[in-house]
């Protein structure tokens, strides 16, 4: 006996087609454009912008297309990101795609692996029921609690680790709000949420991530003055928490939840938490593994002979710890969502190309000399609304190796002080509200599946119009009470 098969009638998505076409169409444009003016700086220094560079820029504009509108998936198009390298000769396939497996991409990896561990291990459920036991049955307080965790935790380690291990523990809050996988307001506030609150948090202190160390690297060649640990954190902590209790409210507002409440939550995590019985060993070795970790990784602030030793190969030694101890096995390692990996991947590609090209140098340039005749505030403000855009394109210690140099050099010369240019910068490179690849928390939070990469974008626009009103307050009102020089 036979059935015939019913023919699925063709389908075309014009509108992923369009957005496809759309991408190709800015790579070629900017590709096969004539050569562009070099960008001059005011020391009269000429920065030219080459074959290779606008390639750079031309793969730049096509993959951001792509990952706003996610015509493919977003790890395939920054395969593409080092495909188009190579194919149109822009630079070696060794570095195009060795960045793949570069160190900070490896963090990454083993960051989602600790997350993973939670979640295997029952940490995550346990930590969920306790904070929700704290926080009630208001939806609104289940938000402001998982915040603030979130935003304190960036103040002892790395906003990537952070944000692979609030996740799982997002995903069991979620599963007790009774709608399963379906899409709702709570579920997008609460995801991108973490990932907004984890850059507002990671400013705080130099534990957050690593472009505190290197901005204050740069700001000590330039300028000859250091910045302690404690003087960041002073000028940071009031902006890094004014920024997580606004965002609080944004996501009250954008992202208001269906339900006031929860009925009987509390009750509900006081009956699970008391199933899940007494710490068990196993979760005592993984939490002794990851606070080892954890540990050597703030040390290396307050050591210098740590510093030597790459935080990959620290956090990558925990993975091998729970594969050795088998708290993780091979099913484990087939279920790491290997997309964001790729996304992060790619993003590390086109940045490190962009630097190597010199077309993020040119871009800097053209951008700062505009402000240079400009009143010291609005100089202030171009080059923290330049970050800002820059880091949700290439990693923020990219987007900081780029511009900071370039603003230093220009600042004497409109009476801006440099501690201003740092703080300032800093403040905007650490919340990447735009895309995806502009932070790990990003990428993460969108593996819940609760928003797409459109929708971040959207709602990313207002979000980064309130950190400019923040940035703005805070160089004009409060770190000048504070005691900081803004102008010379």
């Amino acid at each position: 006996m036979t059935t015939d098969a019913v023919p699925e009638k063709a389908y075309f998505d014009w509108k992923r087609i369009i957005y496809i076409l759309l991408g190709l169409g800015l790579f070629a444009l900017v590709y096969l454009a004539p050569q562009w003016p070099d960008a001059v700086d005011p020391m009269g220094k000429h920065f030219t912008l080459t074959r290779e560079g606008k390639g750079a820029l031309a793969i730049f504009l096509l993959a951001g297309t792509w990952w706003v509108f996610e015509v493919v998936p977003i790890g395939v198009t920054s395969l593409a990101i080092g495909a188009l390298q190579v194919l149109f000769l822009i630079r070696p396939a060794k570095e195009a795609f060795g960045n793949f497996m570069s160190p900070s991409v490896l963090f990454i990896f083993a960051s989602i692996v600790i997350g993973q561990v939670f979640t295997k291990t029952g940490l995550t459920k346990r930590l969920a029921y306790k904070m929700l036991i704290i926080v009630g049955e208001r939806t609104s307080m289940i938000y402001l609690g998982c915040f603030l965790v979130t935003s304190a935790l960036t103040h002892i380690m790395a906003h990537t680790a952070v944000a692979a291990t609030i996740y799982p523990l997002l995903l069991a809050i979620y599963a007790l709000y009774g709608e399963g996988d379906k899409k709702t307001r709570f579920g997008k506030g609460l995801f991108i949420g973490m990932a907004y609150v984890a850059g507002a948090g990671s400013i705080v202190t130099l534990l957050g991530a690593a472009r505190g160390a290197v901005a204050i690297g740069f700001y000590n060649n330039v300028v000859g003055k250091t910045v302690s640990f404690f003087e960041l954190s002073y000028y940071m902590f009031p902006i890094g928490w004014l920024m997580t209790f606004l965002l609080w409210g944004f996501f009250m507002i954008f992202f208001k939840p269906e339900k006031k409440t929860i009925p009987g939550l509390r009750e509900k995590a006081r009956k699970l938490d008391s199933e899940q019985g007494p710490v068990t060993g196993r979760e005592m070795l993984a939490c002794t593994i990851i606070g080892g970790c954890i540990l050597v990784l703030a040390m290396q602030s307050f050591f210098p002979s740590l510093q030597a030793i790459n935080k990959a190969s620290i956090i990558l030694l925990s993975t091998i710890l729970f594969y050795v101890l088998r708290i993780l096995d091979i099913s484990d390692l087939e279920e790491v969502p290997w997309n964001i990996i790729l996304l992060f991947a790619g993003a590390m590609s086109i940045g490190i190309c962009l630097w190597e090209t010199g077309a993020a140098k040119w871009l800097a340039v053209n951008w700062l000399v505009m402000f240079k005749n400009a009143n010291w505030f609005i100089f202030v403000m171009s080059i923290a609304f330049f970050v800002m855009m820059m880091t949700n394109f290439i990693m923020n210690v990219a987007a900081i190796a780029i511009s900071l140099p370039v603003a230093l050099v220009i600042a004497p010369y409109l009476g801006v002080a440099a501690e201003v240019i740092l703080y300032a910068s800093l403040v905007t490179a650490g919340m990447p509200f735009l895309f995806l690849v502009g932070a790990a928390p990003n990428a993460i939070a969108y593996d819940s599946k609760q928003f797409t990469t459109g929708e971040f974008f959207l709602y990313g626009i207002p979000a980064s119009i309130l950190l400019m009103i923040v940035v703005g307050f805070a160089v004009y009102f409060l770190w000048p009470i504070m005691g900081m020089p803004v102008t010379l």
